[in-house]
């Protein structure tokens, strides 16, 4: 799945992307295309419409987010995400959709073994403050802008 892909959604600038393969594991600060898991939340994020269709397991497209935890990592999710006592900025939680669903905050926990916890400052991307830490496993490479503008 290296290549080239076209980002369509505003959770990082719109247009052309490559995916580069990572030398070493990713680390916070990254942005990464990542596959989602196969999961009962991925699954009705597809039936609500916030995930496309694609080439990973499941049929889901990879997601495009930036890593802002790993492993061990502290997090408390309320209005907004806190991350080893430090805010992130960007991380308001919203209690619905743009359709008027309610939406669902991940409790917070600490990160486990081999997950990250991905985000975007898109105020309405749909990242791991609703679904949680996701197997870095997914990773599919770093995301490096090729030909983009922001929304």
């Amino acid at each position: 799945m290296l290549g080239y892909r076209i980002n369509l959604t505003p959770s990082e600038p719109l247009g052309l992307w490559r995916i580069v393969t990572l030398n070493l594991p990713a680390t916070v600060g990254d942005v990464v295309f990542i596959c989602p898991p196969q999961t009962a939340a991925m699954k009705d994020a597809r039936d609500r419409g916030y995930l496309r269709s694609g080439l990973c397991p499941g049929g889901y497209a990879p997601l495009i987010k930036t890593i802002v935890a790993t492993e061990g990592t502290r997090l408390v999710i309320d209005r907004s995400v806190t991350i080893d006592g430090r805010a992130l900025a960007h991380s308001d939680v919203r209690t619905i959709d743009g359709s008027g669903r309610t939406l669902f905050a991940f409790a917070g926990s600490s990160v486990p073994a081999g997950e990250v916890f991905v985000h975007s400052p898109f105020v309405a991307s749909f990242d791991s403050r609703y679904f949680g830490p996701i197997p870095a496993s997914g990773i599919l490479g770093r995301a490096e802008e090729v030909l983009t503008f922001a929304p």
